[in-house]
């Protein structure tokens, strides 16, 4: 196939029309092809790719380059033999300009350039989070995790070995690998699993300009163009779970309307996690979420961030420490949020009915309505019937939220 060079002119009534516009070219029999992107650096557009097979990847505004070999692939892009027929170049156009600009999209096949190999990551031992033993009901064990978190195969910036590495050395027991709109990590997963000794949890941030949610389970991939509504049918469909990631995070907050509530909520989000006295998201959250499992994201992307995975954390109590285990407690509705893995960290934990309150001497335990209690001892029980209405929060007697719990 020879070079393709394709320019379009593209501004802000451009995405007002559609926000996805694609770039066709075909393929017959070449082994690898290359996509370059080129546009003013102003502008944030998204890059993908679809085949005549189905969805190939997508690396959103954190490249302008992508490989796609049958033995290889750039991150965020699956691997394989590329199918004759027509194929798109998809462009998300996130952010452009009143007056519009130059895009240009050229294709290479076969690709001039290769795919440079990710770093495995260093190899961390250490104690668990969940060596602390937190009272846990009969058969089951609370384990530490973080649902939300990114490598090269998005928008991070640490490989998939890179950022198991990070996780298992603070002490995470789970990780949920969660990459925007593409699972080309998933069939990676298990391998990087094994060397780092960490559950890593195959994941995909469903990602559009009015919300994102966390797909959670190997159910393949979800097509974030279709309307939320469908994401939640997909993903029960498929007996994996949804969650609604950072609901209020300034531009990034949901705005779809949903008739069904999904799944789970990312009631404690990062951005939450750095003001740490705010209860703004607690008044407007805490009703939906009575309804839904309760889980914590980090969202990590880059040590710049200045925090680790497990920031906060999302304790799970399960069976035993696998994919299936851990998920099987998010839908049965077994999580509780802390502030950090430390094993000192004050918790906030259900074991049947009642609450059981640890390293929490001093805390303030508040309940939905606004009901308050000053808690006293290394561990306390508030037997159920006598703890209000959930979900709970643990504070200090400042405000700053250490733990919740449904």
């Amino acid at each position: 196939m020879p070079r393709q060079v394709r320019t379009l002119r593209l501004g802000l009534e451009d995405q007002f029309a559609e926000e996805i516009r694609t770039v066709p070219f075909e393929l017959d029999g070449e082994r690898s092809v290359e996509v370059t992107l080129e546009h003013d650096d102003g502008a944030v557009i998204d890059l993908g790719c679809s085949g005549p097979a189905g969805w190939r990847g997508w690396s959103g505004g954190a490249r302008r380059r992508f490989v796609i070999a049958e033995d290889a692939a750039t991150p965020g892009y699956v691997p394989g033999p590329l199918e004759p027929g027509q194929w798109h170049v998809q462009l998300g156009l996130y952010r452009v300009p009143v007056e519009p600009i130059e895009v240009r999209v050229t294709v290479e096949a076969p690709a001039a350039g290769g795919v440079e190999p990710e770093p495995p990551g260093e190899v961390r031992d250490g104690p668990r989070a969940s060596e602390r033993g937190l009272p846990a009901p009969q058969g089951l064990t609370w384990f530490a995790g973080d649902f939300h978190a990114h490598s090269t195969h998005s928008d991070g910036e640490q490989s998939l070995g890179e950022l198991a590495a990070l996780a298992r050395g603070n002490g995470l027991d789970f990780l949920a690998v969660t990459e925007h709109n593409t699972v080309s990590h998933h069939r990676l997963l298990p391998e990087v699993a094994a060397r780092h000794d960490i559950v890593l949890l195959p994941g995909q941030e469903v990602t559009t300009p009015r919300g994102h949610a966390n797909a959670f389970g190997d159910i393949g991939w979800i097509d974030f163009r279709e309307p939320p509504a469908s994401w939640v049918e997909r993903v029960r469909e498929r007996d994996g779970i949804l969650s609604i990631n950072h609901p209020l995070q300034d531009e990034w907050s949901w705005q779809h309307p949903l008739t069904h509530l999904p799944d789970a909520l990312e009631l404690w989000h990062v951005s939450w996690f750095l003001q740490p006295t705010s209860t703004a998201p607690w008044a407007l959250l805490a009703r939906w979420a009575r309804d839904v499992s309760l889980l914590g994201g980090s969202d990590y992307h880059h040590p710049r961030h200045g925090y680790l995975p497990g920031t906060p954390v999302t304790w799970v109590a399960a069976a035993d420490r696998s994919p299936e285990a851990i998920l099987d407690g998010v839908r049965a509705g077994r999580t509780a949020l802390t502030r950090l893995p430390s094993p000192d960290a004050p918790a906030l934990v259900r074991v049947g009915e009642d609450l059981v309150a640890v390293a929490a001497d001093g805390t303030v335990l508040t309940d939905l309505d606004g009901r308050s209690r000053l808690l006293r001892g290394e561990r306390t029980v508030i037997p159920a019937g006598r703890a209000g209405t959930g979900p709970y929060r643990l504070t200090t007697p400042a405000g700053e939220l250490l733990a919740v719990s449904p």
